[in-house]
C-alpha cells in the first residue's frame, strides 16, 4: 500500500516552495531529521534557478571507442557481464558445450595419410631430434628409411641390415643413427640434412654405415642417453656401448632370459628401465655394478616409456592388454591401470607435454590415453591396417606416426577433430572457448554420452564384450570362493596389486 506525505502550501503564493513543517510542532528526532532535509532541498532548488542550469547524469563514450578505423575492422560490442542480468547464462553455455561436443565428432578426421615404401611389416621407429618432420623406421626385411612427414616419402635409405631391425634411436645431437637386429650387428649411420633430399649424391654418401660392430647375440632393442655419448642394447643381456669402442664397456645380466625393451630415463641419465620375457621389470644404474630393482608381474610387458615431465614414473606396455604407469620409488603397486585394448599392447610412446600417451596393439587399433586416466580419450583404426608393431609422437605433439603389419607408415591428428593449417586469433579463442565449455559441462549425462561415443569395428566390439563377460565371471568367482572360505583368509587384493607377483632388490 502505498504512503502519501502532505506538505503546507502558502495560500498568499501558490507557485512558490511549499512551506516547512512548523518548528513547534518538531518535537520529536524523526521530525528534525525531516526538517533538515527539507531545508537542504530548498538551498539546492534556489541555487539552480540563480544559475539558470540543472545536473543531469548520462552514459558518455568516446568516439575513439567505438568508431572503426578502417572497414574491415571488427565492430567492437559493448556488454554487461553483470551475472544478475544474464539470468540464462549456464543454459545458454550448456547448448553450446552440446553443440561443441556435436561439431567435434563431425569433423573428426584423425587420419592424414600412409607413408608406402617398405616391403615388409614395419618394426621399429625412432624421432630425429633435429627436425620435426623426421622419422626413421625399419622393418623385418632389413630395410631403414628417413620420412619426411610433410611430404609423406622417403629421404634415405640404409641398407646393410641382413636381418630383421628390431632397434632403432639417434643420438643427442641428431648427426648419428644406430640401429641394431637379428644379425647380430649393431651399426651407426650418420644422419642427412632434410635440405639434401634431392641431391642424388647423397644417397651414395649416406648409405654406408661409420661403423659396424659384431656381437655374439642377437638384439632385440636400443636406446641412447638423452644426456651423454652412451648408448644401450638389449638381447640376452644389456650392453653398455660408446660410439667409439667396438665392444660393450659394461654389461648387465639378471637372469637368463632374453631381454626385450630398454629405455633411459630422461632426467637422470645414468638410470635405464628395461623388460624380459620372463615377465620381469628390470631398473638399473650405470654407476652400480650391478642392477638396482626387479619387479615381477604374471604377464610380459613389450615395452616400457618414461614419462618426460615426470621423470620418476613410467609405463609398462603388456601382454594382458592394459598398461601400468608405476612409480620408481614405490613399485609395490600401479599408480594407473590403462586398460581398454582387447589384445596385446606392442609399443608405447609418451606425448612430449607428458600429459597423455599413445599405444599400439596387436588389435589393429592405435589408442590415446590421459598420464592419469584409465580409459582412452581416442580409438584410431583403419579398414586395411593390420597389427600395429610401433608408434610414435611427433616431436611438437601434434600428429601420431603408427607403423603395422601391413608395410605402411600411417600418419595421424594427435586431435581428430583439429584444423590443419593457421588459425586466425579469433579463431583460436573460439576453439578454446568451447573446450572450456565442453569440459564445464563434461559431466552431464547428454554432453558425456557424445563425447564418450566412439564406433568401434564389429570384431573389437565383439572381443572387448567378451573381455567384460570373462572379468565379470572371473570377480564373481572370487567373490564366490570369498564367501565359502573362513574368515581372513582370502584377503581382498587391490586391482593395481593383483598383476604383479613380487618385488627384488
Amino acid at each position: 500500500m502505498k504512503s502519501y506525505r502532505f506538505v503546507r502550501q502558502n495560500p498568499a503564493k501558490p507557485n512558490a516552495l511549499p512551506l516547512p513543517p512548523s518548528p513547534d510542532s518538531v518535537s520529536s528526532c524523526f521530525s528534525r531529521w525531516r526538517f533538515c532535509l527539507f531545508e537542504r532541498w530548498k538551498e539546492r532548488l534556489r541555487s539552480e534557478q540563480v544559475h539558470g542550469r540543472m545536473k543531469v547524469k548520462v552514459i558518455s563514450r568516446s568516439t575513439e571507442e567505438f568508431t572503426r578505423e578502417r572497414g574491415q575492422d571488427l565492430q567492437k560490442v559493448f556488454r554487461n557481464y553483470d551475472p544478475k542480468l544474464r539470468n540464462h547464462e549456464k543454459a545458454v553455455e550448456y547448448t553450446r558445450a552440446l553443440n561443441a561436443a556435436k561439431l567435434e565428432k563431425i569433423f573428426a578426421r584423425p587420419f592424414i595419410g600412409a607413408m608406402d615404401g617398405h616391403i615388409d611389416a614395419v618394426s621399429c621407429m625412432a624421432k630425429n631430434p633435429n627436425h620435426l618432420k623426421g622419422i626413421f623406421s625399419g622393418s623385418m626385411d632389413g630395410d631403414i628409411r628417413l620420412w619426411d612427414i610433410a611430404t609423406r616419402k622417403t629421404v634415405c635409405q640404409f641398407p646393410g641390415h641382413q636381418g630383421a631391425v628390431r632397434g632403432l634411436t639417434s643420438s643427442t645431437d641428431g648427426e648419428m643413427l644406430i640401429s641394431c637386429g637379428t644379425d647380430c650387428t649393431v651399426r651407426l649411420w650418420k644422419v642427412p640434412l632434410l635440405k639434401m633430399m634431392d641431391s642424388s649424391e647423397s644417397d651414395e654418401d649416406y648409405s654406408k654405415p661409420l661403423a659396424v660392430y659384431v656381437w655374439k647375440h642377437a638384439f632385440w632393442a636400443v636406446d641412447h642417453q638423452w644426456d651423454g655419448p652412451l648408448f644401450a642394447t638389449a638381447g640376452s643381456q644389456v650392453d653398455i656401448w660408446d660410439h667409439n669402442r667396438s665392444e660393450p664397456i659394461n654389461t648387465f645380466e639378471w637372469g637368463k632370459d632374453t631381454v626385450i625393451s630398454v629405455r633411459f630415463n630422461p632426467g637422470e641419465p645414468d638410470v635405464l628401465a628395461t623388460s624380459a620375457s620372463d615377465r620381469s621389470i628390470t631398473l638399473y644404474d650405470l654407476r652400480m655394478s650391478s642392477p638396482v630393482r626387479k619387479l615381477i608381474m604374471r604377464t610380459k610387458t613389450n615395452a616400457i616409456c618414461w614419462n618426460p615431465m615426470e621423470p620418476m614414473n613410467f609405463t609398462a606396455a603388456n601382454e594382458d592388454c592394459s598398461c601400468y604407469s608405476y612409480d620408481t620409488r614405490k613399485l609395490d603397486e600401479a599408480k594407473v591401470v590403462h586398460k581398454d585394448h582387447v589384445s596385446a599392447v606392442m609399443d608405447i610412446d609418451y606425448s612430449p607435454t607428458g600429459r597423455e600417451f599413445v599405444t599400439g596393439s596387436y588389435d589393429r587399433t592405435v589408442r590415446i590415453f590421459p598420464y592419469n586416466g584409465d580409459h582412452s580419450r581416442e580409438i584410431y583404426h583403419t579398414k586395411r591396417m593390420q597389427r600395429v608393431f610401433c608408434v610414435r609422437y611427433s616431436c611438437d605433439g601434434s600428429y601420431l606416426i603408427s607403423g603395422s603389419d601391413d608395410t605402411n607408415l600411417r600418419l595421424w591428428k594427435a586431435k581428430s577433430s583439429e584444423q590443419m593449417g593457421v588459425l586466425l586469433p579469433r579463431e583460436r579463442k573460439k576453439l578454446e572457448y568451447l573446450d572450456a565449455v565442453k569440459e564445464r559441462y563434461k559431466h552431464l549425462p547428454e554432453v558425456k554420452r557424445i563425447v564418450r561415443h566412439r564406433h568401434l569395428p564389429k570384431p573389437i566390439y565383439k572381443a572387448a564384450a567378451l573381455r567384460r563377460t570373462m572379468i565379470e565371471a572371473e570377480n564373481k568367482r572370487d567373490l564366490r570362493r570369498r564367501a565359502h572360505s573362513a574368515p581372513g583368509s582370502m584377503p581382498v587384493q587391490p586391482f593395481r596389486k593383483r598383476r604383479i607377483i613380487k618385488e627384488d632388490e
